[in-house]
């Protein structure tokens, strides 16, 4: 196509929140960027499980969740390292069916909430392996792309990661934490992610919620 982008279809295996987190040290904040797709069909004519990055504006128009059939036109990240998706910038975006696809939760394949729901809720850690089996699909998963700001007073001096993390239910079946989280700081410094954050983090909610 003349602006660069290719056309996909296919059926949305997954959505969760597409959510940038960044690390200095022992603090950390996070950029709310939209939603991630993973959909199974056909991407610049290549049959495979692909994923691709949504705006707010987009899910909210379109509801999307497991099942639905879409099209539409996208480009491939900029920087890997700072995206859950491998495209992004979607036009002509369409939902064209829906396969029935009756689960029993966990996991959760509902319509997501709002971003502004997955900010209020928190997260706590989630075991890679956990994540990669289990809560992939689920709408209460989200595996963030981590810059971390090794120094401030050489701001060029980042590193990059991926993190994965569980807003769903404290009461999941599911949930495993994992091994805690350690940041590099300066001068060799580490920082390491105790679980007293994820406690604060989630515990203005029940079990069940």
């Amino acid at each position: 196509m003349s602006d660069g982008k290719v056309s996909f279809q296919g059926i949305i295996v997954s959505v969760q929140p597409r959510i940038r987190l960044i690390r200095s040290f022992d603090e950390r904040s996070h950029n709310y960027l939209g939603y991630a797709l993973v959909i199974r069909g056909l991407v610049d004519d290549d049959e495979r499980e692909f994923s691709v990055g949504i705006g707010k504006a987009a899910q909210k128009k379109h509801d999307f969740c497991v099942g639905d059939e879409i099209t539409g036109e996208c480009l491939p990240v900029a920087d890997e390292r700072l995206e859950p998706v491998e495209f992004y910038k979607v036009s002509k975006l369409k939902k064209t069916g829906r396969v029935d696809h009756p689960t029993t939760p966990p996991p959760w394949q509902t319509v997501p909430p709002e971003l502004e729901v997955y900010r209020e809720r928190g997260h706590r850690r989630l075991a890679t392996r956990t994540y990669d089996s289990k809560c992939s699909t689920c709408i209460w998963g989200c595996r963030m792309p981590v810059e971390i700001i090794v120094d401030h007073w050489n701001p060029d001096h980042r590193k990059y990661r991926f993190e994965t993390f569980c807003y769903g239910p404290l009461s999941c079946k599911f949930y495993k934490a994992g091994p805690t989280r350690k940041v590099e700081g300066r001068k060799g410094m580490v920082y390491e992610e105790e679980d007293w954050v994820d406690e604060e983090a989630v515990g203005h909610r029940e079990m069940d919620e």
